[in-house]
């Protein structure tokens, strides 16, 4: 996978944290999704799908407990369609 499926996923997430938290909220790679942005458990399971749907991957519930980030969560996801 290149820098730009990189970007294009930071991209994605970036667009769809952008419609769901707090309209005020600038989102970056250290933009933390729950004390940031007030990301709750549906929500995330919301964009979690949408980002498997996206890319084609799954994404296993577990791999999540350790996210807090945006970035750690484009880490994740990029590492996932890495792998597959």
């Amino acid at each position: 996978m290149t820098e730009s499926s990189y970007q294009e996923i930071t991209k994605l997430l970036c667009d769809r944290l952008n419609s769901i938290a707090n309209a005020d909220a600038q989102i970056t790679l250290e933009t933390n999704l729950i004390s940031q942005l007030s990301i709750d458990s549906i929500k995330l399971l919301n964009l979690i799908m949408e980002i498997e749907d996206t890319f084609d991957i799954s994404i296993p519930i577990n791999a999540l407990t350790d996210i807090q980030t945006v970035g750690e969560l484009a880490d994740l996801v990029y590492k996932i369609k890495s792998e597959a």
